[in-house]
């Protein structure tokens, strides 16, 4: 889906490809049908002009009736096409609108949130090829919603138009061949001279002015994407605002905000205004090229024969409807030209977003056009718990030097270490690209093997779940019954909520709403018991609570997840202790001048003989196995 064609088709290839194939079958058929309707609507328009001009003949002996049976059927036709063929047609191609836009929005949610935590690598700007700076998507989310669900429903409508013209090329043409005579003059034509006539006239009219079309279509292609870019990031502002509305009133931040939207809104003006001019121009340009090919271009072809009395009134103005119909049908370009823009414009940024997507499989690969990207991921034997080697990290840049360095440092299970530094000194960093969230560095990071992480940040958004699915993530609430969930929650001392399981709100707030920053984290500890992890990272995730639920925290760990190795960041000059005075961590990670040195805080098991006398037999025979390197 890197292309426009491979988009247009992907959903055709699928393992939906029945249901688009058929829904696709029925449309043409819906379509043919409206073709071959129009030509009998021709036909009777033929039939009522001609009984108009007969009513006072002497020869035609009932006027009247020949005059109503001719409206009557006229007006059948119009409901037959217009209401029953048209209107069917339009619920199955907003069917197939609304099942494909589905089908792609379920692709790109996949291809976002798969396990390469892709959404995260494309907040990331790269180098192409040449080595020019490449911009990471923008309003992605404005790519997912708005651009596909426009490029499909423009692209129903563009491959309904190109079946439009194909069957009315076929049924109206065949009716025009059908009733042409000779001409003269164009003796050398025979019969077959007032079709090409006709023919002649729609292949001169249309093309000349679609070349006009196509011109002041690629205009509007450039104004739209420049449109859409404008507005997602206003949009993507506003979202902002509500996000951090609390920290713009908290410092009086309103009329700086206010500029910022000025500012952004001048920009989606100034293009709207643009975009507007040439809408009028085209919108003129369309008025007059209809009103020619109505009036003019239509009745052109059947004119001489007419005046050359080879034809009656009826012929005349039944092959003019016909020739009519086909400028119409033909016409669908120049009728759409503004919805094909949009179409161009909304597949572009899909495209682009899918080149995105596809360009961030390999993260060593796509940092490393932008910095020093060697950082190797592996795994040994979890008796020995988490190695770090050599670790360098670094910003972006290739020439960029490291500024934080970890030589030598392994966290034993169990073991609690408390990381102790100045702001910006490098701990949230090193916590991140310990989980492979950073990108720029060197160095080897040895996981325990077969042992599940757990990464608890400061700042918890909650998701619109109920509150067990919050409680269970990234599990599926189905996988905890809710009785463990229940249990958790008073362990972690949100005893209160625990007949709310089911329930996305209170009182129609939401949890992410209703629950303070304190209790997010206790939410957070609730997963962490249920979860039960052996490698548990806390960056900050006590900083919303007071000392006393602080110390309820880590007691809260301290005796359901006994052999839980513990990282831990957090703003305190010495780590907190129980209410006992027994100290929680063992070990203190110190991160100053770019260098992060570990030292004890309590006596340790420092031996490996110490450490396969506490492991089972099962695990001293493994303790032989090697580390394996893996580079991620």
């Amino acid at each position: 889906m890197r292309s426009f064609w491979g988009l247009m088709r992907a959903y055709w290839f699928s393992d939906r490809w029945k249901e688009a194939w058929a829904l696709t079958f029925v449309i043409a058929l819906f379509t043919a049908a409206a073709s071959k309707t129009s030509v009998w609507m021709a036909e009777a328009s033929g039939d009522l002009v001609n009984s108009i001009a007969r009513f006072h003949d002497i020869t035609n002996v009932e006027p009247l009736p020949y005059l109503l049976s001719s409206a009557v059927i006229l007006v059948l036709l119009v409901v037959l096409k217009d209401v029953l063929i048209i209107g069917c047609r339009h619920l199955v191609s907003t069917t197939l609108h609304r099942k494909w836009r589905s089908w792609l929005d379920s692709c790109f949610n996949d291809a976002l949130l798969d396990p390469n935590h892709t959404h995260f690598h494309l907040q990331h700007g790269s180098q192409n090829a040449d080595g020019a700076r490449v911009d990471p998507p923008d309003n992605i989310d404005q790519r997912v919603q708005e651009s596909i669900k426009g490029m499909t429903g423009g692209a129903i409508g563009l491959a309904m138009g190109v079946m439009g013209v194909i069957t009315s090329l076929y049924f109206v043409g065949q009716k025009l061949i059908e009733q042409s005579t000779a001409i003269d003059g164009l003796e050398f034509l025979g019969t077959y001279a007032a079709a090409v006539l006709a023919f002649a006239a729609v292949g001169i009219y249309v093309p000349l002015n679609t070349w006009f079309a196509l011109k002041m279509g690629g205009l509007m292609e450039r104004l739209t994407i420049a449109m859409q870019r404008a507005e997602g990031s206003y949009r993507a502002e506003l979202t902002m605002l509500l996000r951090r509305s609390f920290h713009v009133s908290a410092t009086r931040g309103e009329d700086v905000q206010k500029k910022m939207h000025a500012r952004l809104y001048t920009d989606i003006d100034r293009t709207w205004a643009k975009l507007n001019w040439v809408n009028t121009a085209y919108q003129s340009f369309e008025r007059i090229y209809n009103f020619f090919a109505a009036r003019i271009i239509a009745y052109l072809p059947g004119l001489l024969p007419y005046v050359s009395n080879n034809i009656s009134l009826k012929s005349y103005v039944t092959g003019a409807e016909l020739v009519n119909s086909l400028i119409a049908q033909c016409s669908w370009f120049i009728d759409v030209m503004p919805a094909i823009a949009t179409l161009k414009a909304n597949a572009r940024r899909i495209t682009d977003l899918a080149c995105a997507i596809e360009d961030v499989q390999d993260p060593d690969d796509f940092y490393r056009r932008t910095g020093n990207r060697e950082l190797r991921y592996g795994s040994q034997n979890p008796v020995f718990g988490l190695t770090i080697r050599n670790l360098d990290l670094m910003h972006q840049g290739a020439q960029a030097s490291p500024f934080l360095t970890v030589r030598n440092v392994r966290f034993r299970r169990g073991e609690w270490t408390y990381m102790k530094g100045e702001s910006g000194s490098g701990k949230t960093s090193l916590i991140k690209a310990i989980n492979g969230l950073w990108p720029y560095g060197r160095g080897d990071i040895v996981f325990p093997e077969s042992v599940k992480t757990f990464y608890a940040a400061q700042d918890v958004k909650l998701p619109q779940l109920t509150l067990k699915e919050l409680v269970c993530l990234p599990d599926p609430a189905s996988r905890h019954s809710g009785a463990d969930v229940a249990a958790v929650l008073v362990k972690a001392g949100l005893g209160d909520l625990a007949d709310q399981l089911g329930s996305e709100s209170r009182d129609g707030v939401i949890w992410d709403q209703l629950l303070s920053g304190g209790q997010k984290q206790k939410l957070v500890a609730a997963r962490i018991l249920l979860q039960q992890p052996g490698l548990l990272f806390l960056d900050e995730a006590t900083g919303a609570l007071d000392p006393d639920a602080r110390i309820a925290f880590h007691q809260a760990i301290k005796d359901n997840c006994p052999r839980v190795t513990v990282i831990s960041v957090m703003h305190e000059a010495i780590p907190p202790r129980s209410a006992t005075g027994a100290e929680f961590y063992d070990s203190l990670l110190t991160v100053a001048d770019g260098v992060a040195t570990k030292t004890p805080l309590a006596r340790l098991p420092t031996e490996r003989t110490t450490i396969v006398v506490q492991a089972g037999p099962a695990e001293t025979k493994r303790l032989r196995l090697p580390v394996s390197i893996r580079l991620r």
